[in-house]
């Protein structure tokens, strides 16, 4: 069987923040929104007048910094005893994935806003579990995706340029990813084998992060929004986020959903590490031409991505450690096992290796 999952509506332009309460009040009734306090701070009034305007009395919560089953359910608690119908997440990844958890166990609707493009967490039906240390646990697979997504690329532009490319780091890896489990036939968090729909939609985020990268961050920095940013916050959003969870994960993944056991790398983003962890996989691969893994690495080094140790804060963990955590990437049920050869723990050190070598020797090449 082959199965693709997608949102209920994606909607996506600049200034769309303001009309929040228009696209909620179609979804339910007694929304509660989930967000960090300087994002109330900063975002409270426009989210407060839009919502005022359709007559939407709105209840919200703080989010304390994890994605914890706790306060996953401490927000069920509060939606069944204020009898809230949407759920409501605003702001980046964890937050998200806390309030889609929410709606799930809840059964209210669920309405994601990302106001950073860090990520294609807001369009997935997944949540990654945290402890309150930010050790990974973990993930879940909800039974919908969110029945509504809302990104105004005019906030996610005014956040600072690191989490936009941050996302393209994620978003890169969706088509490797997606097309070593399809030489597998690996199902899908979707259910099922890839459509090509889904391996088209992979592609086309690739691309396009190519294409289109360097000139978004470009933009950012600047605090624009240019076609080149909306077509770069759509495929760190929609195409990575259908791609991954129709197409499938490989070792990209599995070394970035397990690098908070480096204590190192406890500084970077998950788009960051993900990067790296495509490096890795890239270096495991036995049919990518070179040409195209230097054209990928370039990009990396391009846009400020981490394509050594040093820049993962790794220069001094040892051969030892790596191995042990190798060990860990590679255990029953790893994404590493999405390939159509095996992937040991000497396989993933030895192409950590390289990936390091390969990184520092295209930078001292000035490329570019």
């Amino acid at each position: 069987m082959k199965a693709i999952c997608f949102p209920g509506r994606y909607c996506q332009g600049k200034g769309l923040l303001r009309q929040i309460g228009k696209w909620v009040a179609g979804c339910g009734k007694k929304p509660l929104v989930l967000w960090e306090p300087f994002l109330k701070d900063a975002l409270g009034a426009t989210v407060s007048a839009s919502f005022q305007e359709q007559g939407i009395a709105f209840r919200d919560a703080l989010f304390k910094g994890e994605t914890t089953r706790a306060a996953a359910q401490a927000l069920v608690a509060t939606i069944k005893a204020e009898g809230c119908g949407v759920m409501v997440g605003m702001g980046g990844g964890k937050a998200i994935d806390t309030a889609k958890a929410a709606a799930a166990l809840s059964g209210a609707r669920c309405v994601i806003v990302p106001t950073i493009a860090s990520n294609d967490a807001p369009t997935s039906a997944c949540t990654v579990w945290y402890n309150d240390a930010g050790e990974y646990e973990g993930f879940d697979m909800w039974r919908f995706n969110p029945d509504l997504i809302l990104v105004d690329t005019e906030v996610i532009a005014r956040a600072p340029v690191r989490f936009l490319v941050a996302g393209m780091g994620d978003a890169l890896a969706t088509w490797p990813e997606a097309n070593a489990a399809y030489g597998r036939r690996a199902v899908s968090t979707a259910g099922g084998t890839q459509t090509v729909t889904a391996l088209a939609m992979a592609r086309l985020c690739f691309d396009t992060i190519l294409q289109h990268g360097v000139e978004a961050k470009e933009a950012v920095v600047r605090g624009a929004v240019t076609p080149a940013v909306e077509k770069v916050v759509e495929a760190n959003i929609l195409l990575s986020g259908v791609g991954w969870e129709s197409g499938g994960l490989a070792t990209a993944h599995a070394i970035a959903n397990s690098l908070p056991a480096i204590h190192e790398t406890h500084g970077l983003m998950h788009g960051e590490k993900v990067a790296f962890g495509l490096m890795t996989q890239l270096c495991i691969e036995q049919d990518w031409p070179v040409d195209e893994v230097y054209r990928v690495v370039d990009f990396l080094n391009a846009v400020g991505l981490p394509t050594t140790f040093a820049a993962m804060k790794m220069q001094d963990v040892s051969k030892e450690r790596l191995l042990e955590f190798a060990r860990s990437v590679s255990g029953e049920g790893s994404f590493v096992h999405n390939h159509a050869f095996p992937v040991t723990p000497e396989n993933i050190v030895d192409a950590m290796v390289a990936a390091d070598s390969l990184g520092q020797r295209r930078m001292k090449r000035g490329c570019p």
